[in-house]
């Protein structure tokens, strides 16, 4: 039976090359988007293009519904899932944490941490032996940043992946003997344009001198380590958190 994937965040940046990878390496691919449509279609159409099998769904992941909505498509479309990357996620401008506001918090917060939890929880009703599920893989996308704060840039973004890593290594445990693992990739800077949502598109030649490897990654690289994840090979390892960071 070909395992399906469901991809939140899928038709852009780190979501829509993990997209492709997996579909390349045999999965049937979900993938949520919440505003362009268009960019989710052309994911879905080069996975169709090359023999694969996708569907893209509007959802926005901080709506209780529409996570349901979500993940019911899918598996009614492709089959009973066996992985989820929880890869939706957003930032806003720099700025300090004295400027920021509770409006700007709940935004970042309710996609980012209420997003990625839902999502969780979603998959575990239908991947868990406790509900009759054969069991699967979940892997968050949380960031470098919620180790190194992000001071003066987004420490909001940065406390909302910290939350990310404690979902991590907590739902690993808890899920464990129900058959499913739960891992973490931490991305450092990398090449996609969610600088863009910062005000800063050209962040990454900014930062690169500092990056031992002396560059950004590429959304590529960052796909190769969950898909990785999401393996057989990786079949002993949950609750861990995996950097991508180029040694920052």
């Amino acid at each position: 039976m070909t395992p399906v994937l469901l991809i939140t965040g899928g038709s852009r940046g780190i979501g829509a090359a993990t997209a492709r990878l997996a579909a390349q390496v045999g999965y049937a691919v979900g993938l949520s988007y919440r505003q362009d449509a268009g960019a989710a279609a052309d994911v879905v159409q080069g996975i169709e293009a090359a023999g694969g099998r996708a569907l893209a769904v509007q959802a926005d992941v901080g709506v209780e519904a529409d996570v349901e909505r979500l993940f019911s498509a899918v598996q009614d479309t492709l089959g009973p899932l066996s992985g989820l990357v929880n890869n939706a996620g957003t930032l806003e401008r720099q700025g300090r944490v004295d400027e920021l506001d509770a409006a700007r918090l709940t935004r970042i917060m309710t996609t980012n941490v209420i997003g990625s939890f839902l999502c969780a929880g979603a998959a575990v009703r239908r991947m868990s032996t406790r509900y009759g599920g054969a069991g699967g893989v979940i892997v968050n996308v949380s960031s470098r940043a919620a180790v190194l704060g992000s001071g003066g840039e987004y420490v909001d973004y940065a406390a909302s992946k910290g939350a990310v890593d404690t979902l991590t290594v907590g739902l690993a445990r808890e899920v464990a003997a129900e058959g499913i693992r739960v891992c973490g990739v931490r991305p450092g800077v990398i090449e996609t344009d969610i600088h863009a949502l910062g005000g800063e598109p050209g962040r990454v030649a900014r930062v690169a001198p500092g990056i031992p490897l002396g560059r950004g990654g590429t959304a590529e690289e960052v796909a190769q380590a969950i898909v990785w994840l999401l393996s057989p090979a990786a079949s002993y390892v949950t609750g861990t958190l995996l950097d991508v960071s180029g040694g920052r």
